[in-house]
């Protein structure tokens, strides 16, 4: 058997970005919060006296314990680049909106930056979407997408 489980962001302040999620996404803490160290952390991590204090995050749309947002943060992070939209390696997270521009403004009064512009296209076969990139307060890239297809562009 094959479940997804989580995707896992490391942050400096998991508190402050596990609240832009709340309040944002209406993501839902699944408690106990995490404090997480010893030996078998350091060494799955292989990281020497590794500690890492977060939550998991229940993501909208999913009313049971999974998958979720897990949001860590370890007692030294490492820096890293600026995400950007075409890097190599994990590119984003996206969720579904009823309304592209609304959840765009949420994020930018909740601290987030907008990467582009909002574009619409059609995709044969798909429909037509509606999407923007945006980034969390940490500079994660966020899409927003709401689908249509012809059928509802017709009524």
């Amino acid at each position: 058997m094959i479940k997804f489980v989580h995707i896992n962001i490391v942050t400096d302040d998991w508190k402050k970005l596990a609240d832009f999620y709340m309040k944002v996404f209406n993501c839902k803490p699944l408690y106990p919060e995490r404090d997480l160290c010893g030996d078998w952390l350091d060494r799955a991590a292989s990281i020497h006296n590794a500690h890492i204090t977060g939550i998991h995050l229940i993501l909208p749309g999913y009313e049971e314990n999974l998958p979720t947002l897990e949001i860590f943060q370890y007692d030294k992070n490492e820096e890293n680049q600026k995400a950007l939209a075409n890097r190599k390696g994990f590119g984003h997270i996206a969720f579904k909106v009823d309304n592209v521009r609304d959840i765009l403004n949420k994020i930018l009064i909740h601290g987030g930056t907008q990467v582009g512009e909002i574009a619409e296209t059609e995709i044969k076969d798909a429909g037509i979407i509606i999407f923007v990139y945006a980034r969390d307060i940490d500079g994660n890239i966020i899409e927003l997408q709401n689908w249509k297809n012809k059928k509802q562009i017709r009524k």
